[in-house]
C-alpha cells in the first residue's frame, strides 16, 4: 500500500536541457563546453547526473558546489561508476555459473541422484523449499530453452535433473537453495571449492544478490552503503583474511563495496587463476583518479597481498 501523500503539491516545472546546464552553473559548476554538457544530459537524465554531484557539494541545502568543480569532474565519476558496475557484473556472472555447477555436482553425487532438488528431506525450511520448487517449476514451464523442452517432454520426473535445473536459477534463487540445504556437510562440500566456510558463502551469496541487482538496474554502486553486508571471515586463506576490512561491520559509513571487491578477487583467483579482473579494477580506479575512501577502501589497501 502506498503511503499517504503529503498535502504540499510538487510545482517545479520541467526544464529544457539548456536550462538544466544553467541550473548546474548557478550551483557553481564550471561548464567549459555547453554543447557537450547539453548532449550528456540529454542521454543521462539530470536527476541521475545530479546524484554524482553530491560528493562535490560544499552546501547540500543549497547544492552549492566546491569551487573549481567542473562538469567533467562529475562526468568522470559517473563514467567510473558505470564501468565499475560492468566489471562487477562480469565477476558475478562467472561466480553464478560456477556455483550452479558446484551445487549440481555435489548434491547429485553426495546423494547419488539426478534429482536431489525433488527431495524435501535434503532441505531445512519446508516453506522456503516449497517456494523455491514452485518458482523453479514455473520457470521450467515457461522456459523457451530447447534443452528444457527436451527434458520435460522425454522424461517423467516433475522437474529436469539438477544440472539442467540450475541453469534457470538466478543468483537470488541459487542463494536461497544453497542456504536452505539441510546438511552442513553438503554445504561445506560446495564452500570448500571456494576455500571459505559455508557460513561465509551463505552470507556472501545473499549479499551478492543485492549487489547484482543494484548493478543490473544501473543503480549507483561506487559509494553505496549496503544495508545487507557480508560476514567477514576470521579464518581462511591468509591473503583473503588480511585483505578484508573487518571494521566494515560497524556503522553506515563502513558498509561500502570494498569487502565485496576483495571477495570477488579471491573467488576469481579460485575460479580462473591468472585472470586479469583484479588488474582491470585497479586500472579503472587509477585511470579515473577515484577517491577510494568513499568506497570503504582502507588507506593501505594497495600494500595488502591480495591486491599485489
Amino acid at each position: 500500500m502506498l503511503a499517504k501523500a503529503p498535502s504540499i503539491p510538487f510545482n517545479k516545472p520541467p526544464l529544457s536541457f539548456a536550462a538544466q546546464v544553467q541550473k548546474l552553473q548557478l550551483h557553481g559548476m564550471l561548464v567549459p563546453d555547453i554543447q557537450k554538457a547539453e548532449f550528456y544530459l540529454s542521454q543521462l537524465n539530470y536527476y541521475r547526473f545530479a546524484a554524482y554531484c553530491l560528493p562535490f557539494e560544499q552546501n547540500h541545502a543549497t547544492h552549492t558546489l566546491c569551487q573549481g568543480t567542473s562538469f567533467d569532474d562529475v562526468l568522470n565519476l559517473y563514467i567510473f561508476d558505470r564501468e565499475l558496475r560492468l566489471l562487477v557484473l562480469d565477476a558475478i556472472e562467472r561466480f553464478e555459473v560456477s556455483i550452479r555447477t558446484q551445487m549440481a555436482y555435489h548434491l547429485s553425487h553426495n546423494h547419488n541422484t539426478a534429482h536431489p532438488h525433488l527431495n524435501p528431506m535434503l532441505f531445512h525450511n519446508p516453506l522456503t523449499y516449497g517456494a523455491s520448487v514452485n518458482k523453479l517449476a514455473s520457470d521450467v514451464k515457461y522456459s523457451k530453452e530447447d534443452f528444457i523442452k527436451h527434458l520435460t517432454s522425454c522424461y517423467e520426473e516433475l522437474l529436469p535433473p539438477i544440472w539442467a535445473s540450475v541453469e534457470l536459477m538466478t543468483m537470488g534463487q541459487l542463494s536461497k537453495w544453497y542456504s536452505n540445504i539441510e546438511s552442513r556437510a553438503d554445504r561445506r562440500s560446495i564452500a570448500n571449492v571456494y576455500q571459505i566456510d559455508e557460513k561465509i558463502l551463505t552470507s556472501f551469496c545473499q549479499h551478492l544478490t543485492h549487489v547484482r541487482n543494484y548493478s543490473a538496474h544501473h543503480a549507483r554502486l561506487w559509494n553505496r552503503g549496503f544495508t545487507l553486508t557480508m560476514t567477514v571471515p576470521r579464518r581462511g586463506p591468509k591473503d583473503l583474511v588480511a585483505g578484508l576490512d573487518s571494521s566494515q561491520q560497524q556503522g553506515r559509513a563502513q558498509r561500502k563495496i570494498y569487502n565485496t571487491l576483495v571477495m570477488l578477487i579471491h573467488l576469481m583467483n579460485v575460479m580462473n587463476p591468472g585472470h586479469h579482473w583484479k588488474q582491470r579494477l585497479i586500472d579503472l580506479i587509477q585511470n579515473h583518479q577515484i577517491d577510494t575512501s568513499k568506497m570503504g577502501f582502507p588507506a593501505d589497501w594497495q600494500q595488502r597481498q591480495i591486491w599485489q
